[in-house]
């Protein structure tokens, strides 16, 4: 399912480098601790999360690789 992330992680992508054109691949750690590697994030502002996710709060972002 695709999520809208919240503003503060916006930013901080776009500071980031992109794995490809309008694309990231990161891993999320989430608030309740739960990681979820090698996601995409779309145009800094989108992230598909599974199904599970979507009242889930991200604690953590990082560029995947990284």
């Amino acid at each position: 399912m695709t999520v809208r992330i919240p503003e503060q992680w916006t930013r901080f992508l776009l500071r980031q480098p992109e794995s490809g054109m309008g694309y990231q691949r990161v891993d999320v750690r989430l608030a309740n601790n739960r990681q979820i590697n090698n996601v995409i994030v779309l145009n800094a502002e989108e992230i598909e999360l599974p199904n599970d996710c979507d009242t889930c709060e991200i604690a953590e972002i990082r560029i995947h690789g990284s």
